[in-house]
């Protein structure tokens, strides 16, 4: 798998929030590490984009694109900052 980092995504996300959110800060549920959605770990290579904490590689988003709707699961996040 190809890891990117969240800018790969600024558009999907773009779509999603409808606002840009590769400088939002979110707070990782698993370890508490704190940071900006791009300097976090993408995937894309999946079915969707999931996304890492880039400290201990929980999946903090995903993101499928199905019958033209954009499905958004935010697990591992416990705090996503705008």
């Amino acid at each position: 798998m190809s890891r990117l980092d969240g800018n790969a995504i600024g558009g999907l996300l773009l779509e999603v929030f409808s606002t840009e959110m590769t400088a939002a800060i979110g707070t990782c549920a698993s370890c508490g590490s704190v940071g900006p959605v791009a300097e976090t770990a993408v995937y894309l290579d999946a079915p969707g984009a999931v996304v890492r904490c880039q400290v201990c590689n929980a999946v903090l988003m995903i993101i499928l694109s199905r019958q033209g709707m954009n499905c958004v699961g935010l697990p591992g996040l416990a705090a996503l900052e705008v």
